[in-house]
């Protein structure tokens, strides 16, 4: 009886207080400071103007799933039940975006469609920071993604397929590919850091599941601001937004011309800074 009332306060209580105190700043939307350090940083570290992080999906095994859930929960490539957790990581490993929840059956692409990643550019409150790539002007930053998500203007993807003797294009897969380590390197912290994760989640319901991960990455969070590791550690809270029409913002959203000459003019970006550093380096 004590063990599960320790257990319950934890669980309800601790998850809930520190949710409640702590995920405002510590699980929050890049606001326009942050979008500002984060566009430097991944210029200078990955070559990226424009880059906000990277993101992608890992997955919980859970233990203790009710067993009528069993096939909602189980994707072949697993074979048990897990749970799915999509995030953006920055290259500090800061989480900007967490969603976790849907059923384990679903792919990376699904969870996009259901997740809230870019319900701050959607309802217009996203800061307007625009960006400069081979001369040409950007609006919105992007996240980095595998070659599953969609074609956005808010996703860059790798290529598919890259001849080798396209030495440009080739340049661009290696760089993104590298560069989108960061959210993996994130999940691999996370759950190295808190072993409740790296085990089979023993809840019986999602909804606790929900609450001890986020507390994770909120605390995760904290911690990378209090060792001085952070890319934007004080948190500046944006002035309200002047609103746009839903279908305009949908539109800047989802353009895949904005996407395909984004992505073209990154190629060309990192195939002129490799000339430069040639040129300045000729013995490399």
């Amino acid at each position: 009886m004590l063990l599960m009332s320790i257990y319950k306060c934890l669980k309800e209580r601790f998850c809930d207080g520190v949710t409640c105190l702590y995920a405002k700043e510590f699980l929050r939307k890049p606001t326009y400071n942050d979008v500002q350090l984060l566009y430097q940083a991944h210029s200078e570290r990955h070559k990226f103007p424009g880059m906000l992080g990277s993101i992608d999906c890992t997955h919980w095994v859970w233990k203790n799933y009710p067993i009528e859930w069993r096939g909602q929960y189980t994707r072949d490539d697993y074979k048990v039940p897990t749970v799915m957790l999509e995030a953006v990581a920055s290259q500090d490993t800061w989480f900007w975006h967490a969603f976790f929840g849907p059923p384990g059956s679903n792919n990376d692409l699904n969870v996009l469609d259901r997740s809230y990643v870019f319900s701050n550019i959607l309802d217009g409150s996203a800061p307007k920071c625009p960006f400069m790539v081979n001369g040409v002007e950007y609006k919105l930053g992007y996240y980095l993604g595998d070659v599953i998500y969609h074609s956005w203007a808010t996703i860059v993807k790798s290529l598919q397929h890259s001849p080798e003797n396209d030495l440009k294009r080739c340049r661009f897969k290696r760089a993104q590919e590298a560069a989108r380590k960061d959210v993996e390197r994130a999940f691999g912290i996370l759950k190295g850091k808190w072993n409740i994760l790296h085990r089979p989640a023993k809840q019986m319901h999602p909804r606790s599941l929900r609450k001890i991960m986020y507390v994770c990455i909120i605390l995760h969070n904290m911690i990378l601001k209090w060792n001085g590791s952070a890319i934007s550690p004080k948190y500046i809270e944006d002035p309200p937004s002047d609103e746009q029409s839903e279908e305009d913002i949908i539109y800047q959203l989802r353009s895949r011309t904005t996407h395909e000459n984004l992505r073209a003019d990154l190629i060309e970006h990192l195939e002129h800074l490799s000339q430069q550093y040639h040129a300045n380096n000729p013995n490399n």
